[in-house]
């Protein structure tokens, strides 16, 4: 059996999601074709076919078949365009499309420039003007009715044939010029929203410097080979993601993690493509290179957030395609009732399903690009609608709410011993050990610069603790499935109480001492769990697999539920509980051991998943860097953007009534239906735009 292959084949010419499913369906018709989507934002296909069936030039002309184009490359966007930019942008194509409007009324219908041109100039030179004008769009339009397709310049088209069957050549020429202009605010409405996707590609460095045989040499990026040596001088894009093996830089991180400080890089320390050396110089061993870096699944993830459509996007792409043979039926009434080819041909004109299809897509798009630049990679709009309606919100507590390194908070000496020779005995005990809480007794030790003592004999026990000998003494540490005699003390029950993690210290068999330890709460929890609560989450629990006490304090602390002691398949049937009595899951984890809850919740949001490859794979959001403060922020940019959403569906139904409705009684003349379509696309976009003002 031939194994199946994948091609992100880039497609031109798609203006809204009608566009998208034409693209679709003509590849999916083509034998061995197994899978396609065709996303608009991003303007490609990526097909899962069989080599042996189909290739790629088969492809392409299927697409050129359908009207659209294959290019082989695409060029990346030269530069961002600036908030300033596109506003004015907006403004001036906003002024240029009314004063075109206000032209058309003033001298053509109440001077009646248009009648005058009509008399005074052969009809058949008017047709040659109406077919050299709108020739790209009239052939669109013949091969979509050969395939049995309608699209929207197909009710365009009709309005022009019925504006030259009743001899008015200079409406029909009129409305081509509408036709294109409306084209190119459709084309600019969708490209302003792929702009913010596209950027981020444009931060891919294209080139890199490594060392081969003890010479620098400069290659393309994608020539780099696992292993090698590559030198990132000051003020450099990283091509890779690596460990620093020499050298010394600040690195701006801002493309990984949306953080506009800088972090600082030196020997061991782990580098992002995509970021820059801007203070310093160093040498990266390359680990991970092209699409397998961070940056090329971030990338990869913003792409083809499209696919995951929102439900509300769904019913839009619906409407879209019950929308046009509705307006044809509306005009054929139309016809009927009034007997005026003019009005009829006005419906057709003024109806634009291209804003129905629209409303959604560009929203989501601004949304999610926005989003990605600030650290926030949201996975597609069905996750922004459903996070937009969550009321539960669960969450993990080591690495989450809390940073994961452990601190010794106190050091108990029984027996006779002194403090810090119950802490010299443990250190040297847990010389090497790799359990965090071992480290966390050794940091202790390294801060009272205590001196320790070469271990003899040193044993870990799994899920206990560890036995050496110290100094001719038989020495344990751990917890009291170690040493079960430690749990009669009331120091014990008093340091377990504050929910904290005890380590006990036997010397010679005998208990000399306790040690107890916390894992630090990230500072700006509680604020930003009170702030998720006012933005409409009803319920938060905490799900650890640490003991009762431990969770028991911290959940008090936070005045949220909790449940301890749980494995990471608990906390799945915890997610599915709360599912089955209609809930909507937020489910925030570190990306590891909660990949399972995370994949579970209707939303994942996998915290601090830069570098993480289950963190991305698994979650359906990722924040790139361990804040708290994103929980909220993600929360209310789902929110403002299903507002937007709606306001967008809300207002193209509104304005494609009423244009429906004078059109059809005739108030609406043929040229002004189709200057007035091109309207919605622009309020549309404007609309839109605020998301790509996020704060």
């Amino acid at each position: 059996m031939t194994e199946l292959q994948t091609l992100e084949i880039p497609i031109t010419g798609m203006d809204c999601a009608e566009c998208t499913l034409h693209v679709q369906h003509a590849i999916e018709k083509l034998p061995g074709v197994q899978s396609v989507n065709v996303f608009l934002g991003t303007e490609k296909a990526v097909v899962q076919l069989d080599p042996a069936q189909v290739d790629l030039p088969a492809i392409r002309t299927a697409v050129q078949g359908a009207g659209y184009g294959a290019p082989e490359s695409v060029p990346l966007p030269t530069g961002p365009v600036s908030m300033g930019d596109f506003n004015r942008r907006l403004t001036i194509m906003l002024v240029s499309v009314f004063a075109i409007i206000f032209s058309v009324v003033i001298f053509g219908e109440v001077l009646g420039l248009f009648d005058f041109l009509n008399d005074r100039v052969p009809f058949l030179v008017g047709l040659v003007l109406v077919i050299a004008g709108g020739y790209p769009v009239f052939l669109n339009v013949i091969r979509a009715t050969l395939k049995r397709q309608v699209i929207s310049h197909t009710l365009m088209t009709l309005g022009v044939l019925a504006a030259l069957a009743v001899g008015q050549w200079v409406t029909a020429a009129l409305v081509v010029v509408f036709m294109r202009i409306g084209d190119y605010v459709e084309n600019f409405t969708t490209e302003s929203a792929r702009r913010a996707v596209k950027e981020l590609t444009s931060l891919v460095p294209q080139t890199a410097r490594v060392e081969r045989d003890g010479v620098e040499i400069e290659i393309p990026v994608n020539q780099v080979k696992l292993g090698e040596t590559v030198i990132v001088r000051p003020g450099e894009k990283i091509a890779v993601d690596g460990e620093v093996i020499s050298g010394q830089a600040t690195i701006d991180q801002a493309a990984i993690t949306g953080e506009s400080m800088p972090v600082e890089a030196a020997n061991g320390s782990h580098v992002y493509a995509a970021t820059i050396a801007k203070l310093g110089s160093v040498r990266v061993r390359a680990e991970r290179i092209g699409t397998d870096t961070t940056f090329g699944r971030v990338v990869k993830m913003v792409e083809e957030a499209e696919a995951h459509r929102a439900d509300v996007q769904r019913i839009a792409d619906k409407f879209s395609a019950w929308y046009l043979p509705v307006v044809a039926v509306i005009a054929m009434l139309t016809f009927v009732v009034s007997r005026n080819p003019l009005s009829t041909a006005a419906v057709l004109l003024v109806a634009c399903s291209c804003s129905f299809a629209l409303a959604t897509p560009v929203a989501m798009l601004a949304s999610v690009g926005a989003s990605a630049k600030r650290g926030l990679l949201i996975k597609g709009g069905k996750y922004l609608e459903l996070l937009a309606h969550a009321d539960v919100l669960l969450v993990d507590k080591t690495g989450t709410l809390t940073l994961g390194q452990p601190q010794v908070t106190d050091v108990v000496a029984l027996n006779g011993l002194s403090r810090s020779q119950v802490l010299t005995l443990a250190a040297s005990a847990e010389r090497y050990s790799e359990h965090p809480l071992a480290e966390a007794v050794r940091a202790l030790a390294r801060d009272e610069k205590l001196e320790l003592v070469e271990p003899q004999n040193f044993e870990a026990v799994p899920g206990h603790g560890v036995r050496a000998v110290i100094d001719s003494h038989q020495v344990a540490v751990g917890n009291r499935r170690l040493i079960p005699a430690a749990g009669s003390l009331q120091v014990v029950a008093e340091l377990e109480a504050q929910g904290k993690t005890l380590l006990f210290l036997e010397s010679d068999q005998r208990l000399v001492g306790v040690l107890a330890a916390s894992d630090t709460l990230r500072p700006e929890v509680p604020a930003a769990l009170a702030e998720a609560r006012s933005l409409g989450i009803r319920h938060i629990e905490l799900l650890t697999g640490d003991n009762e006490q431990t969770a028991s304090a911290l959940a008090q602390k936070l005045g949220v539920s909790y449940r301890a002691n749980l494995l990471p398949e608990n906390k799945i049937e915890v997610v599915k509980e709360f599912q089955a009595k209609g809930h909507i899951v937020v489910m925030v984890g570190d990306g590891v051991n909660d990949a399972p809850a995370l994949a579970q919740a209707n939303v994942g949001i996998a915290m601090g998943a830069a570098g993480t490859d289950v963190a991305i794979e698994a979650a359906h959001i990722a924040l790139m860097r361990e804040d708290w403060t994103l929980v909220p922020d993600v929360l209310r940019i789902a929110q403002r953007t299903m507002r937007i959403v709606k306001m967008n569906l809300a207002f193209t139904t509104v304005y494609n009534i009423i244009g429906l409705s004078l059109a059809a009684f005739g108030i609406l003349p043929p040229v002004l239906a189709a200057a007035a379509q091109s309207l919605p696309d622009i309020g549309i976009m404007g609309n839109s735009a605020r998301l790509l003002k996020q704060k």
